[in-house]
């Protein structure tokens, strides 16, 4: 329907402007059919794009790590994907799929590697000056103000 009045209108947006014409005048319907691009496959919705973090399986070492490049471009991970691919389809099958039956994985945007939570590892507790102690100082730089404003006056 959209596309009949664009043509009879003879324009021709592109591709990502007609995609945000068609955002800002559609409604979402989670009860709609799958959309599906111009070769079948199903398009992602990006409102309902989620991420999981999976533990990583036992893997032979040295990892196939790339680093980056002199480009500055981040190296392909699919060695490293490939390694793990096994255990997170077995990890989508039991913990995504009977709730979300229609997901699927994208593989070309699945990135291997491991967060280091630095605050747990690193941080050591100190707890806060008492109450009186910052009195004490906020008294002692008023004295200082003091001092001051009565030296120019």
């Amino acid at each position: 329907m959209c596309l009949a009045i664009f043509e009879s209108a003879n324009l021709n947006p592109s591709a990502a402007v007609f995609k945000a014409i068609l955002a800002a005048l559609s409604e979402h319907d989670p009860s709609a059919d799958i959309c599906r691009d111009s070769k079948g496959n199903a398009e992602a919705d990006p409102e309902l794009r989620n991420t999981e973090s999976v533990s990583l399986p036992p893997v032979p070492l040295p990892l196939p790590i790339g680093y980056k490049g002199a480009n500055g471009k981040e190296p392909s991970n699919d060695a490293l994907v490939e390694l793990v691919k096994e255990h997170c389809d077995s990890y989508f099958e039991r913990e995504v799929m009977p709730h979300w039956p229609d997901a699927w994985i994208d593989y070309s945007k699945t990135r291997v590697g491991y967060e280091i939570p630095i605050n747990r590892h690193f941080y050591t507790y100190a707890p806060p000056r008492t109450l009186d102690a910052i009195q004490a100082d906020i008294n002692s730089v008023e004295d200082d103000i003091v001092k001051m404003l009565k030296a120019v006056a």
